[in-house]
C-alpha cells in the first residue's frame, strides 16, 4: 500500500547553527516528524481511498475522513504536512528580507516586511501552548494568523505561504522559555527563494 515517508532534510543538521542548534534539528526531524509519519502511516492503514491522496487534499477536506480516525489524521497529517514545509522554507544562508512579486504584496498588505516579521512573531508569542504562527494566502490576500497544535491552514482553505513551528521541541534545547528569542533568531534561517515560489504557484 502507498505510505506517507519521512522526506531527507535537505540540508545538514548543522546548516541552521547558531539559529536553530544541531541536536533540536536532528531531533525534531528524525524523531518528531517521524512520529507524525508514522502515526498518520498507522491510521490511514485501512484507508486506500485516502491513501491514494496527498497530504494536502486530504486535509483541505478534513470532513471526509471517517470519524474515529478524524482526529489523528488531523494532528499527525497536520504535522506531516507543516514540517514539511517548515524544513523547506529554511537553509543555510538565510535571512534578509524577500524581493520580487512577494515582497511587493507584503509590502501592500502590511506596510512594509518589518511590519510583517513584528505580526508573525507577536502571533507566534502569543499562541497559548503549542503551535504554528502563519503567513497565507485566504483568497489571494496575505494574511497572517497562529494555529493550534498541528493545526494547517489548509483545514481552512489557505494556503500556507511561510509558517514558524512555536512548539517547545522546536526551540527549547537552546532557548528554552524564551520563544520571542527563537522568533527573533529564526528569521535568520528563512529560505526566501522557496518561499516566493510557494506564493508565485498560488
Amino acid at each position: 500500500m502507498p505510505e506517507f515517508t519521512l522526506p531527507p532534510l535537505p540540508y545538514a543538521y548543522e546548516a541552521l547553527e547558531p539559529h536553530i542548534d544541531t541536536q533540536t534539528m536532528q531531533i525534531h526531524h528524525d524523531k518528531h516528524h517521524a512520529t507524525y509519519v508514522n502515526n498518520l502511516n498507522a491510521a490511514l492503514k485501512d484507508q486506500p481511498d485516502l491513501q491514494s491522496k496527498s497530504i494536502e487534499e486530504i486535509l483541505k477536506d478534513l470532513n471526509s475522513v471517517p470519524e474515529g480516525i478524524r482526529t489523528a489524521v488531523r494532528n499527525n497529517g497536520g504535522g506531516h504536512a507543516n514540517h514539511t514545509l517548515f524544513w523547506e522554507i529554511m537553509g543555510p544562508n538565510g535571512g534578509g528580507a524577500p524581493t520580487g512579486a512577494l515582497a511587493d504584496a507584503i509590502n501592500a498588505a502590511f506596510g512594509g516586511f518589518d511590519q510583517l516579521k513584528a505580526a508573525i512573531n507577536d502571533a507566534g508569542v502569543k499562541r497559548f501552548g503549542s503551535g504554528w504562527s502563519w503567513l497565507v494566502l485566504d483568497g489571494g490576500s496575505l494574511k497572517v494568523l497562529s494555529t493550534a497544535n498541528q493545526d494547517s491552514p489548509l483545514m481552512e482553505g489557505q494556503t500556507p505561504i511561510l509558517g514558524v513551528d512555536v512548539w517547545e521541541h522546536a526551540y527549547y534545547l537552546k532557548y528554552q522559555n524564551l520563544r520571542p528569542k527563537y522568533l527573533e533568531a529564526w528569521w535568520n534561517t528563512v529560505n526566501w527563494n522557496a518561499v516566493s515560489e510557494r506564493f508565485s504557484a498560488k
